[in-house]
């Protein structure tokens, strides 16, 4: 099949873009990275992705395809060929959706309310709320990789993508907060998961510097806490 008609709507800060370029290297799918400007949207985004109006969307042909989780599934059975990303087994299969549902509806946005909580309480509940769901991801890691080294086994698959592109945004956390999240003593499975998932061939060009996430961050930020034009 021809990838030469393949782009991605993007940022390169964005961990949901993350999961469309890392699944594309993995199947050795060769791509055209479109990146959007922070703080506006182009035209062909708004065309490509009229429901949600975000990053990323595919764009395999002139068929756009967007959600993140939602691009993974369709880079994984449209080029079937390539080595697996979602497990063969039915069950398998569920528990990594499962997980990786908890982590986009649960885990991450306690991850950004670390940083952007309206008070120090609020910012104390989300760390709290991290640190849980950090053990409990530790604990489905030894559950679904069975001994390997990723939770799809031998191989980076579904839920090491969905939780893997949050990597540097737990360290951007780490730095900025002074905190240890990714603690051997409390996550030792998860601490040597990240060395071996960031350390891949599919991850490495992709996974954001810390210190340039760490600047995106402040000026993020910035933003956020801005008071709204009159």
């Amino acid at each position: 099949m021809a990838t030469t008609d393949v782009k991605v709507i993007g940022a390169w800060p964005s961990p949901f873009v993350m999961r469309a370029r890392i699944a594309l290297n993995i199947k050795s799918v060769d791509y055209e990275f479109l990146q959007e400007q922070f703080g506006g949207k182009s035209e062909l985004l708004l065309k490509s992705n009229p429901v949600h109006k975000k990053i990323p969307v595919l764009i395999h042909g002139d068929k756009p395809v967007c959600e993140s989780l939602v691009i993974v599934q369709y880079v994984d059975e449209v080029w079937a060929s390539g080595p697996a990303i979602l497990p063969s087994d039915p069950y398998d299969r569920a528990i990594a959706r499962f997980w990786a549902a908890y982590i986009d509806d649960k885990w991450f946005p306690s991850l950004s309310g670390i940083a952007r909580g309206p008070t120090e309480e609020a910012k104390k509940a989300a760390l709290e709320q991290v640190v849980e769901g950090l053990a409990l991801l530790d604990d489905a890691f030894v559950k679904c990789s069975k001994g390997k080294v990723f939770f799809g086994g031998d191989r980076i698959g579904y839920l090491d993508i969905a939780l893997g592109c949050f990597l540097g945004w737990v360290r951007v956390t780490e730095k900025t907060s002074h905190l240890k999240l990714l603690d051997e003593s409390k996550t030792p499975h998860l601490v040597k998961w990240a060395e071996s998932f960031c350390a891949d061939a599919s991850v490495k060009d992709v996974m954001p510097e810390t210190d340039k996430l760490a600047e995106f961050a402040k000026a993020l930020m910035a933003k956020f806490k801005a008071p709204p034009p009159s």
